[in-house]
């Protein structure tokens, strides 16, 4: 089986390199993720539960990461065993600067065997679409929203009132007054 994609995720490319390498989003962005454990630098082992066509399969398996070349790409080697058959696979990833953002590109070559084969092709190549479309869109609303929370904590400069005068302490009142309403009017907003 192959699949390929790509998203657009509107990160620079740093940001997302680290991502995907943080064990903590990719266990929340893996669909039907239950453990996602990081053994070295470049080794993960993992559980996940997937239904593919009549099958609610776990998996458990173990993934290396090889040929990186931070910030720009890796290849995602993996395989897992569950009761109902095996997986293994590996996927080239890359990440590209691309309007204003980052461009994840992905290439996925995986073989199946057991009972879930039996299923036919179609069908798990159907599943392993929807899968990585999933996988995908959980990832990109994580960093995102990562991002977002970050820019939130960032300090906020204050105004220099230093060479105000008395007679402008009406003004600085509405100046706050407003930079206040402003404020609840953006977390409300985000929230």
């Amino acid at each position: 089986m192959k699949l390929t994609g790509s998203y657009q995720i509107n990160l620079n490319k740093q940001k997302v390199w680290e991502a995907l390498n943080d064990p903590e989003i990719l266990k929340k962005a893996i669909p039907g993720c239950e453990e996602f454990n990081k053994k070295s630098d470049t080794e993960f082992s993992a559980k996940a539960t997937n239904k593919i066509g009549p099958f609610n399969a776990s998996f458990s398996g173990d993934i290396e990461l090889k040929n990186l070349e931070p910030p720009h790409s890796y290849k995602i080697v993996g395989s897992g065993n569950s009761l109902v058959g095996f997986a293994t696979g590996e996927a080239d990833v890359k990440l590209e600067e691309y309007e204003n953002g980052t461009k994840l590109i992905y290439s996925v070559e995986a073989q199946v065997g057991g009972k879930i084969a039996q299923v036919g092709s179609r069908l798990i190549d159907m599943t392993a679409k929807k899968m990585a479309d999933i996988f995908f869109g959980n990832f990109s609303s994580l960093i995102l929203s990562d991002q977002k929370l970050d820019d939130q904590k960032k300090p906020v400069d204050k105004p220099e009132l230093k060479n105000i005068k008395k007679d402008n302490k009406k003004n600085i009142y509405y100046y706050f007054l407003t930079a206040g309403i402003i404020g609840i009017l953006l977390i409300y907003m985000i929230f």
